[in-house]
């Protein structure tokens, strides 16, 4: 499915030259919940941009469904089945929410059928078919109406940079249980978020951390997650970031 090969991302300021992410590799498998964490700074979202192609890295390959994609855009990438969610979700200025989900199906989808991927987040969909997404929408719900637009995408791999960021409590509990549905029905394709949420890590099938733009740890929720929580005798210094429990 998704390859990294020895990926590299720097940048330069002046006469200084910055690593953020320092050779990579990583190999994610077809309908996986993978949650990437570790330390603020530590290069979790350069990781995910990089995926996503809104960075190019320095060196390396990146390899999806067994082509090497690490020099196509955005756009070509998108058309091949990757989708990407921001930390903070774009506000498209006079666009309803039924334009935007339509736009993300790539089809003339009815209302109905709109209807349904709002539902399968969690909003009435009566109460936001109509309404324009730069106008009177919370941080959650744009959350949520950004998530039904990657649910109308059926993209074969799903990108969510923090998307608990910004957030109140309530739409952190509802966000949940969307990611869970998502994963209980096993049916969008692998879906890979980068969260410090102690209860996203816990629905995880698979836990990489990332701290100082290496690689630290990597492997299943049950043999990962004991250590970030301080639960098991094996911690040491790639665990020692602070896990969110809300």
């Amino acid at each position: 499915m998704l390859e990294l090969k020895n990926i590299s991302y720097g940048v330069s300021d002046a006469a200084v030259h910055k690593e953020i992410i320092k050779n990579i590799s990583l190999t994610v498998g077809e309908h996986k919940f993978i949650v990437i964490t570790g330390p603020n700074g530590g290069g979790k979202s350069t990781l995910a941009k990089l995926i996503a192609g809104i960075e190019k890295p320095t060196s390396g390959q990146i390899i999806f469904d067994g082509d090497d994609i690490t020099e196509k855009g955005v756009t070509e990438r998108a058309n091949m089945g990757i989708s990407y969610a921001f930390q903070q979700p774009v506000r498209f200025k006079g666009i309803q929410v039924l334009d935007l989900i339509r736009i993300a199906s790539g089809r003339r989808i009815t209302p109905a059928d709109a209807c349904e991927y709002l539902s399968e987040v969690g909003l009435c969909a009566k109460d936001y078919i109509n309404r324009e997404v730069n106008a009177s929408l919370s941080g959650g719900e744009l959350k949520r109406i950004e998530i039904a637009t990657v649910l109308a995408r059926g993209t074969r791999l799903s990108v969510f940079d923090e998307p608990e960021a910004g957030i109140d409590l309530w739409s952190f509990q509802n966000l949940i249980q969307v990611f869970e549905r998502m994963q209980e029905k096993n049916e969008t394709g692998t879906i890979i978020i980068i969260s410090h949420q102690e209860r996203i890590l816990n629905i995880a099938d698979e836990i990489v951390v990332l701290s100082n733009g290496e690689i630290c740890e990597q492997g299943s929720r049950e043999e990962i997650l004991p250590g970030l929580l301080g639960t098991s005798s094996a911690v040491d210094a790639c665990h020692k970031l602070k896990l969110k429990t809300y």
